[in-house]
């Protein structure tokens, strides 16, 4: 038996007589929920921790605002974002103002904040603090990054505002200690846009090279007046503290007045308690120079009086201690004089021994003694003669010498040989000595004592008998050959 009929589990669906309530498309639900929830909280505000914050490449913020027990999502279009005047991070309290909506695509609500402000100081330091131990983190205060400052700075850069009373201060301040050439780079100090224009001039500064249109800052200084918190917080953005910390010039932050305190201050290479202190700390007094400059050319020109009294009186004393020169010239003058007796003495005694020595001479050159000698000498020639035979025997040994030489250069003649039957082989030029050199030749040329002929070796040409020694004893050279012996033979084969 069927089970009973139940009209809630019908398989299709049929209108009831009575029902005024015709099914609904999800996508008209979902439209109905939103023109609900955005007409009954068009202006709402909120307070929470922001959590999972995402910025899209388009710009736009991406959050979700949670307190202890709830958490509900949050978007924020880019023209909203571009306003604020800090940038959001996890964790920090804010209060956001918006409207709520949902977000048909994934059936949630949402909230589309249009203003977005920190929820009170104390959000406003938690969010300083984190940021300063992120940046602590990266090295960006670290004392080792900072350079001096120098001591006299031939232009010095202001980022400051050009119309408030720092900029003005600044300048006196200057003026009266040392004027120097100042270059203003004028910025906004609060707002929006405020950090990026700081972080702007900062840069801007750094990236002057010498020889440019405008001379290269030696000094910068980052300058505004006092406020709050709120007022001063462009110069805690993290684009502020990266330009200042990666600045290649030496930067001065005086931002605020001396127990106000920022990330710039500590960014910077050093922190000055107020904008005019910044100016003093820049620049020396001008008239303290020109004191200290004067005393050290008074000190100077003391010292150099009283070394040259010093010297002086050293030099009197050396010259009472040096001897007089009398004194010291008396022995070289009286050896002087004893030498000059000493030599007329010495030249009159060698006169006379000259005149002695003459006298001796004179004596020994007597004519007769010349006539004696000249008489044996010629006694001598005329003893010499002149014999024949000194002449004739070189003349006989010469002429055996040369005969010598004629029968040796006769024995050693290549074409003697030729005269007694011999012949002298030539090839190329070059004498043939051996039968590997005739073979390897192949025609050579056969000189004889009438002259040449030429000749093939390896022919065949008949070899000729070996000669008879018994008819050559017997002088069978006369015997008149037969007439095939007339043929040359070979000489090789």
């Amino acid at each position: 038996m069927s089970p009973e009929y139940d009209p809630a589990g019908r398989l299709l669906a049929e209108e009831t007589p009575g029902d005024n309530a015709p099914p609904l498309s999800v996508s008209e639900l979902s439209g109905m929920l939103k023109r609900t929830v955005e007409d009954r909280f068009g202006h709402v505000k909120l307070r929470g921790e922001i959590s999972g914050f995402k910025r899209a490449a388009s710009g736009h913020l991406y959050l979700a605002l949670k307190d202890d027990s709830a958490v509900i999502d949050g978007v924020m279009w880019k023209g909203g974002a571009g306003r604020l005047a800090f940038s959001p991070q996890d964790g920090v309290e804010v209060i956001a103002t918006g409207k709520l909506t949902t977000y048909p695509g994934r059936s949630k609500y949402q909230i589309v904040i249009d203003r977005m402000e920190l929820a009170g100081e104390g959000a406003l330091m938690a969010l300083l603090e984190k940021l300063k131990r992120q940046l602590g983190a990266e090295g960006l205060f670290d004392p080792a990054r900072k350079v001096p400052l120098p001591f006299l700075p031939k232009v010095i850069g202001v980022v400051t505002s050009p119309t408030g009373a720092v900029i003005r201060d600044i300048l006196h301040r200057l003026e009266d200690r040392c004027p120097t050439h100042v270059l203003v780079w004028p910025v906004l100090v609060q707002g929006e846009s405020a950090a990026a224009q700081v972080a702007a001039a900062v840069r801007g500064f750094d990236a002057m090279r010498p020889g440019g249109p405008l001379p290269r800052p030696d000094l910068v200084i980052v300058a505004r007046g006092g406020g709050s918190i709120e007022d001063l917080w462009a110069f805690n953005e993290e684009a502020v503290v990266r330009a200042v910390a990666e600045c290649s010039l030496p930067i001065i932050s005086a931002v605020g007045h001396e127990t106000d305190t920022t990330l710039c201050d500590y960014a910077a290479d050093v922190r000055a308690p107020t904008p005019t202190a910044a100016a003093e700390m820049a620049v020396p007094v001008r008239a303290e120079l020109l004191a200290v400059l004067t005393e050290s050319g008074l000190r100077a020109g003391r010292a150099v009086r009283r070394g040259a009294g010093q010297a002086r009186e050293r030099l009197e004393t050396q010259v009472r201690l040096m001897p007089r020169p009398d004194t010291l010239l008396a022995p070289q003058r009286q050896r002087a004089d004893d030498l000059g007796e000493r030599l007329g003495r010495g030249l009159r005694h060698r006169l006379t021994d000259a005149r002695r020595e003459l006298s001796d001479a004179g004596g020994a050159l007597r004519p007769i003694l010349l006539q004696n000698r000249l008489a044996r000498e010629w006694q001598r020639l005329q003893g010499a003669r002149l014999r024949p035979q000194m002449l004739t025997r070189p003349l006989a040994d010469g002429r055996q010498a040369l005969d010598r030489l004629w029968r040796l250069a006769v024995s050693l003649d290549p074409d003697r040989p030729l005269s007694r039957g011999f012949a002298r082989v030539m090839a190329g030029g070059k004498l043939i000595s051996s039968v590997s050199d005739a073979k390897a030749a192949g025609r050579v040329m056969l000189h004889f004592q009438d002259g040449e002929t030429p000749a093939s070796i390896g022919g065949g040409v008949e070899k000729a008998p070996p000669p008879d020694i018994s008819e050559h004893k017997q002088g069978t050279r006369n015997k008149p050959r037969a007439p095939d012996e007339t043929r040359q033979q070979d000489l090789f084969t």
